[in-house]
Protein backbone atom coordinates (compact mmCIF):
# COMPACT_ATOMS: atom_id res chain seq x y z
CA UNK A 1 0.00 0.00 0.00
CA UNK A 2 1.25 3.40 -1.22
CA UNK A 3 1.30 5.63 2.12
CA UNK A 4 0.49 8.91 1.32
CA UNK A 5 -1.35 10.63 4.23
CA UNK A 6 -1.63 10.04 8.00
CA UNK A 7 -5.25 8.12 7.17
CA UNK A 8 -3.45 5.90 4.33
CA UNK A 9 -1.31 5.30 7.61
CA UNK A 10 -3.99 4.29 9.37
CA UNK A 11 -6.01 2.01 7.09
CA UNK A 12 -2.36 0.28 6.51
CA UNK A 13 -1.99 -0.91 10.34
CA UNK A 14 -5.10 -1.52 10.40
CA UNK A 15 -4.78 -3.96 7.53
CA UNK A 16 -1.69 -5.32 9.04
CA UNK A 17 -3.40 -6.50 12.19
CA UNK A 18 -6.17 -7.65 10.29
CA UNK A 19 -3.81 -9.65 7.67
CA UNK A 20 -2.08 -11.36 10.98
CA UNK A 21 -5.26 -12.05 12.70
CA UNK A 22 -6.32 -13.89 9.30
CA UNK A 23 -3.37 -15.97 9.17
CA UNK A 24 -3.02 -16.64 12.65
CA UNK A 25 -6.10 -18.01 12.55
CA UNK A 26 -5.79 -20.19 9.64
CA UNK A 27 -2.67 -21.63 11.16
CA UNK A 28 -4.16 -22.09 14.19
CA UNK A 29 -6.18 -25.21 13.17
CA UNK A 30 -3.09 -26.73 11.09
CA UNK A 31 -0.73 -26.34 14.36
CA UNK A 32 -0.24 -29.72 15.80
CA UNK A 33 1.29 -28.42 19.33
CA UNK A 34 -1.83 -27.98 21.78
CA UNK A 35 -0.26 -24.89 23.33
CA UNK A 36 0.89 -23.11 19.85
CA UNK A 37 -2.53 -23.61 18.58
CA UNK A 38 -4.25 -22.45 21.69
CA UNK A 39 -1.77 -19.43 21.64
CA UNK A 40 -2.56 -18.87 17.87
CA UNK A 41 -6.41 -18.56 18.77
CA UNK A 42 -5.60 -15.68 21.50
CA UNK A 43 -3.38 -14.08 19.02
CA UNK A 44 -5.54 -14.00 16.77
CA UNK A 45 -8.50 -12.50 18.59
CA UNK A 46 -6.52 -10.18 19.83
CA UNK A 47 -5.31 -8.87 16.44
CA UNK A 48 -8.73 -8.18 15.35
CA UNK A 49 -9.27 -6.38 18.51
CA UNK A 50 -6.42 -4.17 17.56
CA UNK A 51 -7.53 -3.87 14.12
CA UNK A 52 -10.52 -2.14 15.76
CA UNK A 53 -9.04 0.22 18.19
CA UNK A 54 -6.78 1.44 15.40
CA UNK A 55 -9.58 1.88 13.10
CA UNK A 56 -11.28 4.14 15.76
CA UNK A 57 -8.19 5.94 15.24
CA UNK A 58 -9.64 7.06 11.52
CA UNK A 59 -12.86 7.84 12.35
CA UNK A 60 -11.95 10.16 15.91
CA UNK A 61 -8.67 11.49 14.62
CA UNK A 62 -8.44 15.48 13.42
CA UNK A 63 -9.16 16.16 10.05
CA UNK A 64 -5.61 18.12 9.68
CA UNK A 65 -3.90 15.54 10.92
CA UNK A 66 -6.03 12.24 9.08
CA UNK A 67 -5.19 14.46 5.43
CA UNK A 68 -1.29 15.87 6.66
CA UNK A 69 1.15 14.25 3.95
CA UNK A 70 3.10 11.40 5.31
CA UNK A 71 4.93 10.47 2.69
CA UNK A 72 7.73 13.07 2.77
CA UNK A 73 9.44 11.38 5.84
CA UNK A 74 8.59 7.95 5.80
CA UNK A 75 11.54 6.05 5.26
CA UNK A 76 11.67 2.20 3.84
CA UNK A 77 10.91 1.11 7.71
CA UNK A 78 7.37 0.55 6.88
CA UNK A 79 8.26 -1.44 4.25
CA UNK A 80 10.33 -3.80 5.89
CA UNK A 81 7.14 -4.91 8.37
CA UNK A 82 5.70 -8.28 7.38
CA UNK A 83 2.48 -7.65 5.67
CA UNK A 84 1.10 -11.03 6.32
CA UNK A 85 -0.62 -10.19 2.93
CA UNK A 86 -0.94 -14.13 2.00
CA UNK A 87 -0.43 -16.55 4.91
CA UNK A 88 1.99 -18.80 4.03
CA UNK A 89 1.44 -20.80 6.89
CA UNK A 90 4.34 -20.94 8.78
CA UNK A 91 2.56 -20.20 12.28
CA UNK A 92 1.51 -23.65 12.00
CA UNK A 93 5.02 -25.17 12.16
CA UNK A 94 5.83 -22.83 14.61
CA UNK A 95 6.29 -23.73 18.76
CA UNK A 96 4.83 -21.30 21.31
CA UNK A 97 8.11 -19.62 22.12
CA UNK A 98 8.69 -18.79 17.75
CA UNK A 99 5.15 -17.66 17.71
CA UNK A 100 5.12 -15.15 20.72
CA UNK A 101 8.87 -14.05 18.99
CA UNK A 102 7.01 -13.12 16.02
CA UNK A 103 4.28 -11.25 17.16
CA UNK A 104 6.47 -9.27 19.35
CA UNK A 105 8.68 -8.07 16.96
CA UNK A 106 5.95 -7.04 14.43
CA UNK A 107 4.56 -4.90 17.43
CA UNK A 108 8.05 -3.52 18.18
CA UNK A 109 7.91 -2.42 14.53
CA UNK A 110 4.99 -0.57 14.05
CA UNK A 111 6.27 0.90 17.70
CA UNK A 112 9.56 2.11 15.68
CA UNK A 113 7.83 3.46 13.37
CA UNK A 114 5.21 5.51 15.23
CA UNK A 115 7.99 6.75 17.34
CA UNK A 116 10.15 8.01 14.68
CA UNK A 117 7.05 9.83 12.82
CA UNK A 118 5.95 11.28 15.55
CA UNK A 119 9.45 12.95 15.92
CA UNK A 120 9.24 13.86 12.87
CA UNK A 121 5.33 15.13 12.09
CA UNK A 122 5.32 18.98 11.36
CA UNK A 123 1.51 19.67 12.70
CA UNK A 124 0.87 19.19 16.75
CA UNK A 125 -2.58 17.30 15.34
CA UNK A 126 -0.84 15.03 13.28
CA UNK A 127 2.16 14.46 16.11
CA UNK A 128 -0.60 13.82 18.55
CA UNK A 129 -2.39 11.28 16.65
CA UNK A 130 1.17 9.21 16.10
CA UNK A 131 2.21 9.00 19.42
CA UNK A 132 -1.68 8.21 20.30
CA UNK A 133 -0.83 5.07 18.43
CA UNK A 134 2.46 4.35 19.38
CA UNK A 135 0.82 4.29 23.03
CA UNK A 136 -2.20 2.26 21.89
CA UNK A 137 0.40 -0.19 20.46
CA UNK A 138 3.13 -0.10 23.34
CA UNK A 139 -0.29 -0.34 25.93
CA UNK A 140 -1.45 -3.70 23.53
CA UNK A 141 2.06 -5.00 24.03
CA UNK A 142 2.21 -5.01 27.43
CA UNK A 143 -0.62 -6.28 27.59
CA UNK A 144 -0.50 -9.27 25.52
CA UNK A 145 3.26 -10.10 27.42
CA UNK A 146 1.57 -10.66 30.35
CA UNK A 147 -1.61 -12.38 29.10
CA UNK A 148 1.19 -15.13 26.81
CA UNK A 149 3.48 -14.92 29.99
CA UNK A 150 0.31 -16.23 31.77
CA UNK A 151 -0.35 -19.11 28.75
CA UNK A 152 3.34 -20.05 29.37
CA UNK A 153 2.52 -20.45 32.97
CA UNK A 154 0.24 -23.00 32.56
Amino acid sequence: MDIKTFEDLIIWARELHTNLSQCLSECSTKNQDERASALLTYLAAHEAELARITDEFDKQADPKALNTRVYDYLDNEHKRIKAHQSCDGHYANLDFDGIAREVFAFHDQLIDLYDSLAGKAEIPEAKDLVESMRTMEENESMRLASQVGRMNDL
